[in-house]
C-alpha cells in the first residue's frame, strides 16, 4: 500500500519546487514474538514465557515504553533484570533526533541477545500507521502513534497466541495526559517508577530510576528557598546573541575553586574570549562543559580570578544550607572580563565516577554523592544501598537542577568496585576520560579476515613484492603492535635506497562498514601502565598488521634514492608485501616506567627511561616519510588532505624559558622553531649536566598543542615543532585512526585503490579531525592518571622517601620541584592553612622567592621528603615538604604533587 504527501517548497533562486513523499505500508512485518502462530517469521525475538515477578503484573508480559521513558530512564532499560521490550519505530526516530547518546546506548540494548529487544516497525506497518490530524502536535501524534501500536500488539498477541496464557503487553509512560488516554481505550498502562518499584525480585533498580521534574505551583513551594536565578527560553537566548547582549561558550568549572569558572567564547578564526564567572549564583547550575549563554557584567564588576583553594566539602543537608561565597582573596592580576550564566544552550551531562557520602540521618535514603571529577559538583541521590554502596566507586548520572536545589538531582547507575583496587581505578580512569574500551562487538569482529591467512597471488596485482630485501623493525621489548620498518641498501649507482614500510591496515579496514566504524570512534590505540586499549581487533594489532619478524606481512612504503650526504633525489609510494628479518633493537625516551611484579602486577621500581640513538634513526626517517606523504597527498587532493599542524606559541609563553636561561647567563633564541633547537642544543652549565633537560622540560611548556585538520578548512600548515611547512601522519596506522585516513590517500593518488564519497567531502573530514583530536587528547589524560594512579602504589608499598630535585617554577607562595629519579612533579607551598607567611617577598622578574632568609631560583638543587597521603580515599595525593635547605621558623606543609609522563621533544 502507497500513501503519499505533496506539498510545494520554495528554491533559492525564489522559484517554487513540487515535492512528493512517498510512504509504503505493508502487512508482512512480524511482531516479533515467539508465542505468535498468525506472523510467518524466520527468527523470534520476544520470549513466550515473558516472565518479571511483579505486585503489578502477575502474568507474562511485553513492555512498551514511550519515547521519554527511553530518554530519561534507559539506564533502567540497560539492566539485565529488563527484557522483553518493544521497542517502537516512533520512539526510536524521536530519540535519534534527541538525544545521540542515548540512541547509541539503545541501539546496543537492541543487538544484545539475551536482552530480548525487538523493534517494531510501526510506522510501516498498514494497521499502525497514522496520519496527522489537523491542528495535532507532531508529539500528541506521536503519543497516539505508540498507543495505536500498543492497542495492535494487545489484540494481535490475542489472537494469534499459541498457548493462549494471557500474554499481555504493557505500555510504560510518565505522561500523564499519555496514560489517562492509554487508559480509556483499553489499554494496560503503568508509569515508568510505580512499575519499577513493583519488581518484587529487583528492589536495587529503582535506584536507577531517574527524577523526573515535576512542576510545582507557587503556593505548593512555601518556604522553600529560591536559590538561583530562573534559566531563560532558548528563544530568549538566540535573540540575545544575535543582537549581541549574550555570549555562548563553554562552560569549565575550576578544579580549585568551586565558586569559580570560566566561559570559552570562540570567535572568528583564531580569536576567542574567557569570560570569568564567580560565585554560585553567577554559575547558576551549569555543569562542567556545557554549552552556556552568559550576559557580562558592568566593567565595574569585573574582578580577578581568586588565588584561594576552595573545595566544596558540605555536608549532605538539606537544599536549603547556604554555602560562604562572599569571601574572595583579591590579587593584584589585571581584572578580567566577568559575566553570570543566564541560559544553557545544551547540557553535556554523562554518568560521573565517585563515591557515594553516606547521610548521617539515620534511615535516611537522600545522600550526597561526590563525583571524582572536582569540577562536578555533588550530586544528590535516593539509594537503599548506602551501606552497602560505601566505600565503593559507584556511577551516578543527573537528572536535573533545580533553582531551589544547592545542588543537582540524580540517579545511581552502577557500582564499579571498591575504591583503591587496581581494576576498579583504572575502569575510573577510562570512564572519566571517555575511553571507549568495551570488548568488540560481534558486528564489528565478523568484518575480520577468516584464519588461516595467507598472501594469495590475487593480493599482490597492485602490490611490489619487497619479501627479499633485508628490513627490520626497531620497537621496545615486548612490543607486539609493530607498525614500521626500515630497509637500507647500496644502488649500482652509488646511492643509497632506503626504505619505510608501514602496516598496511587500510587493506584490512574497508571504509564504513562496522570495523570501521568503530575504529574511527575509537581515534587511537591508549596505552595505560601494565595495560593496551586497542584501536583495532588484537588479530589485527598483534598478528596480521604488526610487522613482526619472519612472517610475510602487507605493507605501504616510502622509498627514497639518497646520496651519502643524506639527500632526497627520488621519492616513490607503493604497496607492498614484505617479510621483516629481524626485531631487535630497543629504544626508549624520557618517560616514567614502572617495573611490576610478575604476579601481583603491583609497581616494584619506578625510574625514568634512557633516551639513545637508535630512537633518533627511526623517528628521522618516520618523519621524513610523513613529510613526504603530507605533500603528496596534498598536491593530489588540496581540498581533502588529512594534515596536522603546529601553531607557533606567542612570544609571551616563552618568559619563564628565557628568564630561567638567563638566570645561568644562557642565551636562548625563539625567533623560530630552528633556532630554539639550536640553543637548546647548545645550552650547557658546567658542573650542572641536568641542566640541558630542565631547560627542555621547559620549553616542552611553552609548546602549543598539534592537532589534525582538513586542508580545505584552514590555509595554515605549518609544524612548528618540526619546522616544516606540511606534515602528516602516515606511520603508525595500527594505532591511529588519523594513519589510516592518509594511507587510503595516498592509495588512490597512486592508484592503487579506489575512493569513497567521505574520503572526498572536507566537511566531513573536518568533523572526524575533531574527533581525532578529542580522542587524542583524552588518551594522553588518561595515560597521566594511569601514571599517576602506579605511582601512588609504588610510594604506599615504599613509604616515606627522602630524594634530591630541583626548583622548575617559583609562585607567589611556593616552589615546584622536579624529582628526576621519579620524573615526580610537587608543589611546596609554604603557609599553614591558608595563612601566608610574612615574610615571604616574591620577585616577578627573576622569578625568585625569598622565604625568611633563604632565596628560591629556578633551577636550585633541593631535598625534599616524598609521602602519601591516603585519607582522602577517592583523592590519594603524594605530598612533598622540603628537608633541606633548612629554612628555619617557616612550618612546611605537604602539599600535593603529580607525577609526570611528558616527552621532553616537541610534540608531532
Amino acid at each position: 500500500m502507497l500513501k503519499s504527501k505533496t506539498f510545494v517548497k520554495k528554491t533559492r533562486s525564489g522559484g517554487v519546487m513540487k515535492i512528493v513523499r512517498e510512504h509504503y505500508l505493508r502487512d508482512d512485518i512480524w511482531c516479533g514474538s515467539e508465542a505468535c502462530s498468525g506472523c510467518k517469521q524466520e527468527s523470534t525475538v520476544l520470549q513466550t514465557d515473558a516472565c518479571m515477578e511483579s505486585s503489578l503484573c502477575s502474568y507474562p508480559h511485553y513492555l512498551v515504553p514511550d519515547t521519554n521513558v527511553v530518554l530519561h530512564q534507559i539506564d533502567v532499560l540497560e539492566d539485565p533484570v529488563i527484557r522483553n521490550v518493544i521497542i517502537l519505530q516512533t520512539v526510536l526516530q524521536e530519540v535519534r533526533h534527541r538525544s545521540a547518546p542515548v540512541y547509541k546506548r539503545l541501539k546496543d540494548v537492541l543487538h544484545e541477545k539475551e536482552k530480548h529487544f525487538y523493534t517494531f516497525t510501526n510506522e510501516h506497518h498498514r494497521e499502525t500507521f497514522i496520519d496527522r490530524e489537523p491542528g495535532e502536535s507532531a508529539n500528541d501524534r506521536n503519543d497516539r502513534a505508540i498507543r495505536v501500536a500498543a492497542k495492535w500488539y494487545s489484540q494481535h498477541l490475542k489472537t494469534f497466541e499459541c498457548d493462549k496464557d494471557g500474554l499481555k503487553v504493557v505500555l510504560l509512560t510518565n505522561d500523564q495526559g499519555n496514560k489517562q488516554k492509554a487508559e480509556e481505550s483499553g489499554l494496560l498502562v503503568y508509569k515508568c517508577e510505580e512499575y519499577i518499584k513493583s519488581l518484587i525480585a529487583n528492589p536495587e533498580l529503582v535506584d536507577r530510576l531517574a527524577l523526573v521534574c515535576v512542576c510545582i505551583s507557587s503556593n505548593e513551594i512555601g518556604s522553600s528557598k529560591v536559590l538561583f536565578p530562573e534559566h531563560l527560553p532558548l528563544s530568549r537566548i538566540q535573540a540575545g546573541i544575535k543582537c549581541g547582549s549574550f555570549l555562548q561558550g563553554t562552560f569549565r568549572a575550576s578544579r580549585d575553586n568551586y565558586l569559580e569558572a570560566t566561559v570559552f567564547v570562540q570567535g572568528e578564526g583564531d580569536d576567542s574570549t574567557e569570560v570569568l564567572l564567580q560565585g554560585l549564583q553567577n554559575l547558576n547550575r551549569a555543569v562542567h562543559q556545557d554549552v552556556v549563554a552568559v550576559q557580562l557584567l558592568p566593567r565595574s564588576q569585573w574582578v580577578a580570578p581568586s588565588s584561594v583553594v576552595l573545595q566544596d566539602e558540605g555536608a549532605a543537608k538539606d537544599d536549603d544550607v547556604e554555602e560562604e561565597e562572599e569571601e574572595k582573596a583579591v590579587t593584584e592580576a589585571a581584572r578580567k572580563p566577568t559575566g553570570k550564566v543566564v541560559g544553557i544552550i545544551k547540557r553535556n551531562w554523562r554518568p560521573f565516577c565517585g563515591m557515594l557520602n553516606v547521610s548521617q540521618i539515620k534511615e535516611s535514603t537522600r545522600h550526597l554523592f561526590t563525583p571524582a571529577d572536582r569540577r562536578v559538583p555533588r550530586i544528590r541521590i535516593e539509594t537503599r544501598q548506602a551501606s552497602t554502596l560505601a566505600g565503593h566507586r559507584i556511577m551516578v548520572a543527573i537528572d536535573g537542577w533545580p533553582k531551589d536545589s544547592r545542588y543537582p538531582n540524580g540517579h545511581f547507575v552502577r557500582s564499579l568496585g571498591s575504591a583503591g583496587e587496581k581494576d576498579t581505578e583504572q575502569e575510573v580512569l577510562l570512564l572519566e576520560h571517555d575511553v571507549p574500551h568495551q570488548a568488540f562487538s560481534q558486528a564489528v569482529l565478523s568484518f575480520l579476515p577468516k584464519m588461516p591467512w595467507a598472501i594469495t597471488p590475487e593480493d599482490m596485482v597492485r602490490r611490489e613484492d619487497l619479501r627479499h630485501l633485508s628490513v627490520c623493525s626497531v620497537d621496545p621489548p615486548g612490543c607486539t603492535d609493530i607498525d614500521d620498518a626500515l630497509h637500507c641498501r647500496e644502488l649500482e649507482n652509488g646511492n643509497l635506497e632506503v626504505g619505510v614500510h608501514i602496516a598496511d591496515v587500510s587493506h584490512f579496514i574497508r571504509p564504513s562498514n562496522a570495523l570501521d566504524k568503530e575504529a574511527a570512534s575509537r581515534g587511537t590505540t591508549v596505552y595505560l601502565c601494565g595495560k593496551r586499549i586497542d584501536m583495532v581487533p588484537e588479530l589485527l594489532s598483534s598478528n596480521l598488521c604488526s610487522l613482526r619478524s619472519n612472517v610475510e606481512r602487507f605493507a605501504f612504503s616510502c622509498i627514497w634514492e639518497m646520496n651519502h650526504k643524506a639527500e632526497v633525489l627520488k621519492t616513490r609510494f607503493t604497496k607492498s608485501a614484505i617479510n621483516s628479518k629481524v626485531q631487535a633493537l630497543t629504544l626508549s625516551s624520557l618517560e616514567v616506567r614502572f617495573h611490576m611484579d610478575s604476579e601481583t602486577h603491583d609497581p616494584i621500581d619506578l625510574q625514568t627511561k634512557e633516551l639513545m640513538e637508535t630512537n633518533s634513526m627511526v623517528e628521522e626517517f618516520m618523519l621524513l616519510a610523513n613529510i613526504s606523504v603530507a605533500q603528496k597527498i596534498y598536491d593530489e587532493f588540496s581540498e581533502c588532505a588529512l594534515l596536522r599542524k603546529h601553531p607557533a606559541p606567542p612570544p609571551s609563553n616563552y618568559d619563564i624559558l628565557l628568564k630561567a636561561a638567563k638566570s645561568k647567563d644562557v642565551e636562548i633564541h625563539t625567533d623560530s622553531a630552528k633556532a630554539l633547537a639550536d640553543s637548546l642544543d647548545g645550552a650547557k652549565v658546567d658542573g650542572f649536566p641536568y641542566f640541558n633537560t630542565l631547560l627542555r622540560i621547559l620549553a616542552t611548556r611553552c609548546m602549543m598543542q598539534a592537532v589534525y585538520f582538513c586542508s580545505g578548512m584552514d590555509s595554515d600548515f605549518h609544524h612548528y615543532g618540526l619546522a616544516s611547512p606540511i606534515y602528516t601522519h602516515f606511520t603508525s596506522p595500527i594505532r591511529r585512526y588519523a594513519d589510516i585516513i592518509v594511507h587510503r590517500l595516498l592509495a588512490v593518488a597512486i592508484g592503487a585503490d579506489s575512493t569513497y564519497p567521505d574520503l572526498m567531502d572536507k566537511h566531513k573530514q573536518s568533523a572526524l579531525c575533531n574527533n581525532l583530536n578529542y580522542r587524542h587528547k583524552m588518551s594522553q589524560y588518561a595515560q597521566r592518571a594511569s601514571v599517576a594512579f602506579h605511582t601512588q602504589l609504588f610510594f604506599k608499598s615504599r613509604g616515606i622517601l627522602n630524594e634530591e630535585g630541583y626548583v622548575l617554577f617559583v609562585r607567589k607562595n611556593a616552589i615546584i620541584v622536579l624529582i628526576p629519579k621519579f620524573g615526580l612533579e610537587g608543589t611546596v607551598f609554604f603557609d599553614t592553612k591558608g595563612k601566608t607567611v610574612p615574610n615571604l617577598v616574591f620577585d616577578e622578574e627573576g622569578p625568585t622567592l625569598s622565604v625568611e632568609q633563604h632565596i628560591f631560583c629556578i633551577f636550585d638543587k633541593v631535598k625534599v621528603t616524598i609521602t602519601l597521603d591516603d585519607s582522602n580515599v577517592q583523592h590519594q595525593k603524594i605530598r612533598m615538604s622540603l628537608i633541606e635547605p633548612v629554612i628555619t621558623g617557616v612550618s612546611v606543609p605537604a602539599p600535593d604533587a603529580e607525577p609526570q609522563a611528558k616527552k621532553l621533544k616537541l610534540d608531532n
